[in-house]
């Protein structure tokens, strides 16, 4: 009998630990999304370089928390990246199934796409560096918007609704584009650019 209270008992800390473990990796996980969300913010309003003890005081965690996910500035600007970029990514079909039309869906799509260059000072600059772990970020950014973005032309062409002959990095380059100098100047709407680049891609009758 006493071995079977024991045997309870350890299959009751067991549980417990596992809870523990459970309930510690969700913390960690929602500290780190918290983190990237406020790490974006700062970014935004202070660039890259901007003081990590902001990150931290935006994010309600400590420095130490910062650090144990991101060790480095490196780390945490590739993780912003990112996450960035996965959110566009699926904003993409989120898009094509809630919006009135797929030209309407593409041209939302868009305006997040503009909205992703324009806020992210100095990663331009950090894409062009040398440094090790920034070097495969612009591959990656095509590599998951491209296919997006080609999703979102195909089904305004299959609706009718835009002309045949743009392709989807041709589309990307060319928003891009607009939207040089668009984070140093405040009258600058690059939106509207792209809008009107949009706009025009509409099949004429």
């Amino acid at each position: 009998m006493r071995e079977v209270e024991d045997d309870a008992v350890n299959q009751r800390d067991k549980d417990g630990d596992a809870g523990d473990t459970a309930s510690r990796r969700k913390d960690a996980r929602r500290n780190k999304e918290t983190l990237l969300e406020a790490a974006a913010a700062v970014f935004v309003t202070s660039g890259v370089d901007a003081p990590v003890r902001d990150i931290a005081s935006r994010a309600g965690v400590g420095l130490g928390t910062l650090y144990r996910h991101f060790p480095t500035r490196a780390d945490l600007i590739i993780a912003v990246y990112r996450h960035q970029v996965e959110a566009c990514a699926e904003a993409g079909p989120a898009l094509l199934e809630s919006a009135p039309s797929p030209h309407d869906a593409l041209r939302q799509w868009i305006d997040l796409f503009v909205d992703f260059l324009v806020t992210k000072h100095g990663l331009a600059a950090v894409l062009r560096s040398d440094q090790s772990g920034f070097e495969g970020l612009h591959t990656y950014f095509l590599d998951r918007l491209v296919p997006v973005c080609t999703q979102l032309l195909d089904a305004a062409r299959a609706a009718g609704e835009i002309r045949e002959d743009i392709a989807a990095l041709t589309l990307m380059r060319g928003v891009g584009n607009l939207c040089i100098g668009a984070e140093t100047d405040p009258d600058y709407d690059a939106r509207r650019l792209a809008s009107v680049l949009v706009d025009g891609l509409r099949r004429t009758h």
